[in-house]
């Protein structure tokens, strides 16, 4: 499912030109992945926030609490919200050399999301033949 929405950062100081990808900090297979990607975004482009945090709870307003840790999220300067496969395209192509897997991404949309529905769903075996628990910390 894509969940995109439009929020205004009225109450929000200075806007923040990064985008925000919002992960579950319970989940060591999503904080391996995510350590991946910002490792990748040496422009430092992107910012993590836990989607059960405070921060993550404001971002997410759009979108139902029962529904938000059935994927990550990722948060435009606008407050615009995208939500797993959907969100994919844009977050790769912030990152050096992503604009190819964006394009596909955009051209394959519904492989695109099988594949990440296929991970989402395994992330917990993947987890273990990874041999990343729980405990995973991220780059920061």
């Amino acid at each position: 499912m894509i969940i995109v929405s439009v929020r205004a950062f009225s109450n929000s100081p200075a806007i923040d030109s990064r985008r925000v990808v919002l992960y579950d900090e319970d989940c060591g297979f999503c904080k391996w992945s995510l350590d991946k990607i910002l490792a990748w975004d040496r422009r430092g482009s992107l910012r993590s926030v836990a989607i059960q945090s405070e921060e993550g709870d404001t971002l997410l307003t759009s979108v139902p609490k029962a529904r938000r840790l059935e994927s990550w999220h990722l948060v435009s300067p606008t407050g615009e919200v995208r939500s797993g496969a959907a969100a994919a395209p844009e977050l790769v192509e912030q990152l050096p050399g992503g604009r190819p897997l964006a394009i596909l991404f955009r051209a394959f949309p519904v492989l695109t999301d099988r594949a990440y529905r296929f991970v989402a769903d395994n992330r917990n075996r993947l987890a273990r033949m990874l041999g990343i628990d729980a405990s995973c910390e991220l780059r920061r």
